[in-house]
């Protein structure tokens, strides 16, 4: 008898129903094994995709890694990977917002691996063993959340040259050994919470070096390799001092504390005592403090004797120039018919007079009345400068016109002891404004000023009608000449690498003004950018121009320079507005075109009229492009938009750094080819 309709429907629907579940089920598996093969499946894979598959289940919470394998050799093709012979030896991860760790035994078994860069992602924990990576040469960390102390097995790793772990949160010291390390060039530990001491660096291929914004104390070492470094290596450590620093450590106490009076060995005496034997002992602690008062007595007496004797030379010796100056006749050669240069002994600057000449003995003594005898008779030394020339000295030296800027007249001169300096002459007209008290009161705050990228001001002098500003001459001229070299020849634009580190420098010397104090350049152009006997870049006439009225006359060719803010308002420039400078003075850099040939078009635009005007087709074009989207952020409309200068700092040493990594990454694979 046949079965009823109704159960061999339901028949057919259970198997259905079966069929169906059995289809999503295998494919659910299917793709779970694909996205997170199991430990069975991970064994059947090479060791080199084990490794990065690893990595990936734990560094990469978020999925953003697209890694799929179908066939054997699929992971030398997954994103950051570059293989050589099937074996992994650059896995480089820059700014692919990874969040999660650094898992160990993981890529530490890629054993091929010559560069590793996780660079400016979220990875956080400590930094995993790496001291199975035996090839690796290339270690960039930076810009993560990593934590504990310096990875100790790094250095096992005999062939880094690169290391940068900046900008984490790694606490200890940096180790002693890390000299061990002998062929590193390139090391940046900037930005963590390190404490201690710094080791005492001998690498002498170490050209890269900042340990800045970290809690490191004591003296700097004074190595030749750490002598090589700028300040700016080791800023914002409130603990260092040093040599290299420029900052004098605390020194100890000249007398030893009484504790520290060394006492008889106890188990000594006793010994000898039970054998009958005599001893001398020591002196006890209260014949040592005695002996210590007596002595310090003794010292300040003399010491008190000797400072009463320097005051007494000082004494005279100022007698004697103030009497020497009521004697001294002007001098024929100096007195001009107009005013000023009868009581300041100077040539006045008339309007046909030869820029080219060379003027001799233009310094000299007058006999006219200072208005503040007390510091017009001689020269006044910032930032505790030693004197190593006196005002005399000054006007008897041969001078010659380096130029005349916005506010004043700069001088080479050379002094009868070989020293060489430049003098700056203020112009009375434009600094009549600014009365004696507020001169003083603003060369006292830019004296203090000390950075490797800022010509340091080492003294000044005011008197009646005359204001001048010492500074240390810089042999190789301004950046202006730099660039644009003979006016009757079409200059050449620098090249990008040199575009960097000019445009480094100065950002570094207006970072440094912007934070280490309430002032401002103000006037930031390329005439005031020097280069020393290295070509480092250095700026002059800092925060000096609110000593002077410039809407008189203003300089035709610095208004280029100025930000729309400033232009036909009253508004004082501001850290903005030199942002804007630095803006227009890196296009100039980048283009070999001043400012006033600089045509107005959009920030879309710029690279097109740069890339025009450098007529370059080289594969570094990629770099420049960033330096000229730092030059068009830097000078936008509106301020409000602009960076910040340490901000625009930043950005360069990130173009500077990717530049360094790419370079070592291409060194690499040429020795692969």
């Amino acid at each position: 008898m046949p079965p009823p309709r109704d159960t061999k429907n339901n028949f057919l629907r259970l198997l259905f129903l079966l069929i169906l579940l059995f289809f999503i089920t295998t494919t659910t598996l299917s793709t779970i094994s694909t996205a997170a093969p199991s430990s069975s499946s991970l064994l059947l894979l090479p060791p080199d995709a084990v490794a990065l598959l690893s990595f990936k289940s734990k560094a990469d919470l978020d999925n953003k890694l697209l890694y799929a394998l179908h066939e054997r050799f699929d992971y030398c093709s997954w994103q950051g990977v570059k293989c050589v012979q099937g074996r992994v030896v650059r896995f480089v991860l820059q700014g692919f917002g990874l969040r999660g760790q650094f898992p160990p035994d993981t890529l530490t078994h890629l054993d091929q691996l010559r560069i590793l860069s996780l660079k400016n992602n979220s990875l956080s924990g400590p930094i995993p063993d790496l001291s199975r990576l035996i090839y690796l040469k290339t270690l960039v960390l930076d810009h993560n959340s990593f934590s504990g102390s310096f990875p100790l097995s790094i250095l096992s790793l005999h062939r880094l040259w690169t290391i940068d772990l900046s900008h984490n949160n790694l606490t200890g010291s940096i180790p002693a050994d890390i000299n061990v390390l002998d062929g590193l060039s390139y090391l940046r530990l900037d930005s963590n919470r390190l404490n201690g001491s710094i080791p005492p660096f001998n690498q002498s291929s170490l050209v890269i070096f900042n340990v800045s914004n970290n809690n490191l104390t004591g003296p700097v070492p004074v190595t030749p390799t750490l002598k090589k470094f700028s300040s700016s290596s080791f800023l914002w450590n409130p603990n260092l001092c040093g040599d290299v620093l420029n900052k004098p450590c605390r020194s100890s106490p000249f007398f030893d504390s009484p504790s520290a009076a060394a006492s008889p060995p106890t188990p000594l005496l006793q010994n000898a005592e039970s054998q009958g034997q005599v001893l001398i002992s020591s002196p006890s602690p209260r014949k040592h403090k005695r002996v210590g008062v007596i002595l310090g007595f003794i010292i300040g007496i003399f010491l008190l004797i000797a400072a009463i004797l320097c005051i007494f030379v000082l004494f005279k010796k100022r007698r004697e120039r103030i009497d020497e100056k009521d004697t001294t006749l002007t001098s024929p050669e100096a007195v001009d018919s107009n005013p000023q240069a009868q009581s300041t002994g100077i040539p006045c600057q008339t309007e046909n007079s030869n820029r080219g000449v060379k003027e001799k003995k233009i310094l000299q003594v007058t006999d006219s009345p200072f208005q503040k005898p007390e510091k017009g008779a001689g020269l006044m030394f910032c930032n505790g400068e030693a004197e190593l020339y006196s005002l005399e000295l000054l006007m008897r030296a041969s001078a010659e016109l380096l130029g005349r800027g916005t506010i004043g007249t700069t001088y080479k001169a050379v002094l009868d002891n070989q020293l060489i300096v430049s003098v700056k002459r203020l112009d009375a007209c434009k600094t009549a404004i600014t009365s004696p008290e507020a001169f003083d009161q603003q060369m006292e705050a830019v004296g203090v000023l000390r950075h490797p990228n800022l010509v340091p001001v080492r003294a000044y002098f005011q008197a009646k009608q005359e204001r001048l500003i010492i500074f240390d001459y810089q042999p190789n001229g301004s950046l202006f000449n730099l660039i644009h070299g003979s006016r009757s020849t079409r200059a050449k634009p620098l090249h990008w690498t040199s575009c960097l580190k000019i445009a480094e420098d100065v950002a570094q010397g207006l970072a440094y003004i912007h934070q280490a104090s309430k002032l401002i350049h103000g006037n930031l152009k390329s005439s005031n950018v020097l280069l020393g006997s290295d070509f480092e870049a250095s700026l002059t006439d800092y925060s000096l121009i609110t000593l002077a009225d410039i809407s008189l006359s203003d300089d035709p060719d610095s208004a280029g320079y100025k930000a729309p803010e400033i232009r036909k308002s009253i508004r004082k420039a501001t850290t903005k507005s030199d942002v804007y400078a630095f803006g227009i003075l890196l296009l100039e850099l980048l283009t070999g075109k001043p400012p006033s040939q600089h045509p107005f078009l959009a920030p879309p635009d710029v690279p097109d009229w740069v890339r025009a005007m450098r007529e370059d087709d080289s594969d570094e074009e990629k770099w420049l492009l960033m330096l000229v989207e730092v030059a068009s952020l830097c000078s936008l409309t509106s301020p409000e938009q602009r960076p910040t200068m340490r901000q625009a700092l930043k950005m360069i040493q990130n173009i500077k750094d990717t530049a360094m990594v790419e370079s070592n990454t291409k060194n690499t694979r040429n020795g692969y080819s």
